[in-house]
This record gives structure tokens, C-alpha cells and sequence, in this order.
């Protein structure tokens, strides 16, 4: 006996293939959405532990801000502290510098040199005298600057040939000066005679 299959075979084959087309179509999406999420997910927590790193440096960094700014505060308030020490400390030597200034010229004037006028304002002193000759300012000049550890810097601002009338037979020929000195405080006095030496031998070298 001869059977003879009349269903549409080839169309049931066609729709079952466009079935499982269908099928695995959705199942691809399924899968591509999936991965997607799972990737935005781990990007998402990625970025979350950086901002929460990115957190906690900052609140790091606002505290040491904070810490700077008090270590700031406390050099300023020691700058503060020493500066007024050290107001007082000049003030102490300060008090003390009109005896050394009288005490110590005269071990420094010469013989036949004479002081007529001395003004103080602070470590700056003005001189004005007599002397028998220029040679005898010239030695005031040396003493000051080299012999004494009180004074420095002395600058000779005039020198005038003048007379002097000892006797109304004697009178005699003299030089009137003005100098100006720089007293040193005696916190300072220590370093004077260090640089006058080596002032002294660098010029010796350069001789």
C-alpha cells in the first residue's frame, strides 16, 4: 500500500525553524541585556569605592588643611614671642649703652683731641670736637674703628682748620670735626671684633 503524506511539511519545517529563530533571537537579547547590566553594575560600583575614596582624601586633606593652618598660627604667634623678647632685651641694653659710649671714648680719644658736643639717638652718635691736628682726628678714626668693640662704622662728616685762643698772646692753630658712630649693643658686641678681623685680613690678602 502506497501512502501519500498531504500536510504542508515543507511550511510546518519553515515555521519551526522561524520558531527557533525567534527563540534564539530573544535569548541573544536576554543574554546581550544581562551582560550589559552586569557591566553597568560593576562600572557603577567602580565609580562608588573611587567617589568614596575620593571622600575620604578629601576629609584627609581638610584636616591637615586645618593642621596647617594652626601650625601657621603657632610659628606666628613664636615670631610674635621672640620679637618681643627680643624689643626687651634691646630695651635692657639700651639702658646700658650711654655708659659704655662715655666709658668707652675716653680709652679712645687720643691726647690732644677734645669732645665739645655728643648727641645719642638710639646706636647712632654725632661727635663734634677739637684737635690739635688732623693726624689726631685720623688716630679718633682708627681707635674707633678698630680698638674698640663698642663702636663701628665711624664716618668723619667735617674737618675745619680753625684757632684757638688759649692765652690772648697764645692762640693756636686746630681742626674742628664732626663724626658720626654707630654704638653697638652689647648682644652684638661679641661679633664686632670676629669681623673687624677678618675685615683686616681680607684687605692684607688683597695687599
Amino acid at each position: 500500500m502506497i501512502l501519500i503524506n498531504l500536510l504542508p511539511h515543507r511550511e510546518i519545517a519553515r515555521k519551526r525553524r522561524q520558531e527557533r529563530f525567534n527563540i534564539n533571537l530573544v535569548l541573544s537579547v536576554l543574554v546581550g541585556g544581562l551582560l550589559a547590566s552586569l557591566i553597568y553594575l560593576w562600572f557603577q560600583a567602580q565609580i562608588s569605592t573611587q567617589q568614596g575614596k575620593n571622600q575620604l582624601l578629601q576629609s584627609e586633606i581638610s584636616k591637615f588643611d586645618l593642621q596647617i593652618k594652626e601650625i601657621a598660627g603657632l610659628e606666628g604667634e613664636i615670631a610674635a614671642l621672640l620679637a618681643r623678647q627680643q624689643a626687651v632685651e634691646n630695651l635692657q641694653a639700651d639702658r646700658n649703652m650711654p655708659v659704655y659710649l662715655l666709658t668707652e671714648l675716653v680709652h679712645q680719644l687720643p691726647e690732644g683731641v677734645y669732645i665739645v658736643s655728643l648727641k645719642q639717638e638710639g646706636q647712632n652718635v654725632a661727635l663734634q670736637g677739637v684737635a690739635q691736628s688732623n693726624e689726631r682726628v685720623s688716630e679718633l678714626l682708627r681707635n674707633l674703628s678698630n680698638n674698640s668693640p663698642w663702636f663701628t662704622r665711624p664716618e668723619l662728616v667735617e674737618i675745619v682748620a680753625g684757632t684757638a685762643n688759649l692765652t690772648p698772646r697764645d692762640v693756636r692753630r686746630v681742626a674742628n670735626f664732626q663724626i658720626r658712630v654707630k654704638l653697638v649693643r652689647p648682644n652684638e658686641a661679641q661679633t664686632i671684633p670676629a669681623q673687624k678681623s677678618s675685615a683686616a685680613a681680607s684687605a692684607g690678602v688683597v695687599r
